[in-house]
């Protein structure tokens, strides 16, 4: 072999490697990004709860975030669902957070329901757009075998909701007698 045939050969050699090099980097890099997309919304289903653990923590904290900015809260004896910005679209799983309300119900008492929002955009769409939530949870409610004459939609004296804006587009169930 000539001097110039294994400079050519060691030259192609090295181009192989840095092309093989790139390419495991760019795997890598697409390994990390779906990795993280699936670790980020694995949490919002992984600790959603089965209706019977609801039931059990109702003076605990259970929280259940989704990405897009919908979620549930279920804490002490009132669950929350969190909306999305114009949106009225619950959070997956909602059907399993009301199971201590649906628990509730079926021992006698009642469910209040009142939807909030939060202070951007024009007031009185947004009090439309808190009571299509509120109008919302009651369809779910219903839906699951609730009797309408056991669901009070109330519409609370002030509907702006308390905290940050995302804290605020809210609908809170409340258990009552």
């Amino acid at each position: 072999m000539s001097a110039t045939a294994d400079d050519e050969s060691q030259q192609n050699f090295i181009l192989a490697f840095v092309l093989g090099l790139i390419a495991l980097v760019i795997l890598f890099v697409i390994g990390i990004a779906l990795y993280s997309q699936n670790h980020r919304a694995r949490p919002a289903t992984a600790t959603a709860a089965a209706p019977a653990t609801v039931v059990a923590v109702v003076t605990e904290t259970v929280a259940v975030v989704i990405p897009a900015g919908a979620s549930i809260r279920v804490e002490g004896g009132t669950v929350n669902f969190y909306f999305a910005t114009g949106s009225a679209d619950l959070a997956p799983r909602a059907a399993e957070a009301l199971a201590m309300v649906i628990k509730g119900v079926e021992g006698g008492r009642k469910a209040v329901v009142s939807g909030f929002h939060d202070t951007t955009g024009d007031p009185a769409l947004n009090e439309q757009l808190a009571q299509k939530r509120a109008e919302m949870v009651r369809d779910v409610l219903t839906g699951l075998g609730v009797p309408a004459a056991k669901i009070d939609l109330q519409k609370p004296a002030v509907t702006t909701g308390s905290g940050t804006d995302a804290q605020a587009r809210r609908v809170e169930v409340k258990l009552v007698g």
